[in-house]
């Protein structure tokens, strides 16, 4: 799996190959690491059956956690670092986790995790503060580890490694775990994963920047560009200009960004997007969410034809994709069905409907490319409108000439700065205040992310709710990306003739138009 690695270790010693906000490492640094942390985390994950989670900071040791999980014949998981000490809890049991590799940003909700018993080791790195552990909780220190030689494992075929497990909220107010899709084609066995995902990256050769929270699919795909042999370059806290700095200093080929990155980017002043040299990109992978014309049109002008717009899941893959000519030619499009699969509309009665016709948009999925979510036979099985045919929950309507349009969603989802969020994690905590005695909570209009959570609460008879104390209610009590940006008080909610919450009619008047998503 290391080999791509180790052979630049051996050609280019001395030559950058993974850096952050804060170091630089060279290719013989990056593979003396990973030879020790294969061992390492094979000895604290020794089962089969053992996943070790990564909180995603945006950092060297994050890439360089998850390569070795690869590595080592070991399944990661992919955690955010917003989560609370409940929510890692509840994910670290979920998936089977024995061990937890964090940095600051995680550490205080990963210990309160681990005093769960969820976990037996909590590796650490980059923190100076005294640790203060369960004393049934091994703690290791990522430094150690690197500087201490250990025989890396040898039975891999005995044990190959599994894809990243990532978490997305659910319909059920519940996390669920789906490991990612990376590869074209019917997905491998685990020892096939293993060759294929060390022989391609996906991207053309030279520096890759890693944009994006390293917890998300996007950005984890630059797992296999290191493990390619290519070099990835990694921005920590979001920065506009800071972007472009990087792209010019190292001469980045590739990058993947969402929306909200583009619009932050075409904010900057005219004159200092013009004083950076963007002429190394050839290929801006963007997904996530749906991109404004208008941005797109601005981002092409200013990069040049090199943005690759992907859409699918992290359950699926990649099941559409448009490059930068296409898209010029058919506006708004996500793009042609790419192989394996075939895109299938089905209409309200469960009819397959022809071009031209809005329905919801199915994907047939061939013997190896199911759906499935970590632990969950009913999310998996809902996933699927026809037999073989399944959903990502959006409408749409494919034209003539095979190109996918997405105009509406159906699941109850709401994509804000290319994350995925269900409001029933939202409502369901909302609900657990003293003072909130209904609660639904919508998407509406945000002109940076595109999308935003609002709350719309109904407060307890005889109540005057606080919704400062209720925001910090929320915020105590789940990550925040989750947490409504808005809310408003409301004496009651619009409900269809079934008496469930009609949301759609809840969103209409925040829109200008029937269409109640972005992009």
């Amino acid at each position: 799996m290391l080999d791509r690695i180790r052979d630049r270790a051996s050609a280019d010693p001395d030559a950058l190959a993974l850096s952050d906000d804060s170091a630089a490492l060279t290719w013989q640094t990056v593979a003396t690491s990973l030879e020790r942390l294969t061992g390492a985390l094979r000895a604290v994950a020794p089962s089969p059956d053992d996943r070790i989670a990564i909180v995603g900071e945006n950092r060297v040791e994050t890439l360089l956690a998850h390569v070795a999980a690869i590595g080592a014949g070991i399944g990661a998981v992919a955690v955010s670092r917003q989560l609370t000490a409940r929510e890692m809890a509840d994910q670290f049991a979920d998936a089977g986790c024995a061990a937890v590799i964090t940095g600051p940003a995680g550490f205080e909700a990963a210990a309160g995790a681990a005093a769960t018993g969820s976990l037996t080791t909590v590796i650490t790195h980059s923190i100076d503060d005294p640790v203060r552990l369960p004393a049934a909780v091994a703690h290791l220190e990522w430094q150690n580890l690197v500087a201490t030689p250990v025989d890396p494992p040898t039975d891999l075929s005995e044990r190959p490694a599994r894809p990243p497990l990532v978490y997305t909220s659910g319909t059920t107010g519940r996390a669920r775990g789906t490991e990612v899709r990376w590869l074209p084609g019917p997905a491998p066995d685990a020892a096939a994963f293993q060759t294929a995902v060390a022989a391609r990256s996906g991207y053309p050769a030279g520096p890759h920047l890693v944009v994006g929270p390293l917890q998300h699919n996007g950005p984890l795909t630059s797992i296999r560009h290191l493990l390619s042999g290519e070099p990835v370059v990694i921005l920590g806290r979001f920065d506009a200009e800071r972007i472009l700095d990087l792209i010019g200093t190292h001469r980045v080929a590739s990058t993947l960004m969402v929306p909200t990155h583009f619009q932050r980017l075409l904010a900057l002043p005219s004159e200092t997007r013009s004083s950076y040299d963007v002429g190394s990109l050839r290929y801006v992978a963007h997904t996530g969410s749906a991109c404004p014309a208008e941005v797109k049109r601005a981002m092409i002008d200013w990069f040049g034809p090199v943005l690759i717009e992907s859409y699918g899941g992290s359950e699926i893959g990649t099941v559409c994709k448009i490059d930068s000519h296409e898209w010029l030619a058919h506006p708004s499009s996500v793009g042609r069905v790419i192989d394996p699969f075939e895109v299938v509309v089905v209409g309200s009665d469960g009819e397959v409907l022809g071009p031209g016709e809005t329905g919801v948009l199915g994907f047939r999925t061939p013997a190896g490319r199911e759906i499935t979510y970590h632990g969950d036979p009913e999310k998996t099985a809902r996933a699927y409108i026809l037999p073989g045919v399944a959903t990502l929950g959006d409408v749409g309507h494919v034209d003539e000439d095979g190109f996918v349009y997405i105009t509406d969603r159906v699941a109850d989802m709401v994509v804000s700065g290319g994350v995925n969020l269900y409001p029933a994690e939202s409502e369901q905590v909302l609900r657990g205040h003293p003072d909130v005695t209904e609660v639904a909570v919508i998407g509406v209009p945000d002109a940076d992310l595109g999308e935003a959570l609002l709350a719309l609460v109904v407060p307890t008879a005889g109540t005057e709710p606080d919704v400062e104390a209720i925001r910090t209610f929320a915020r105590e009590s789940m990550a925040s990306y989750k947490c409504p940006k808005h809310y408003v008080v409301v004496h009651d909610l619009a409900r269809n003739a079934m008496g469930k919450l009609d949301k759609k009619a809840l969103r209409r008047p925040y829109w200008d138009s029937d269409r109640t998503i972005t992009g």
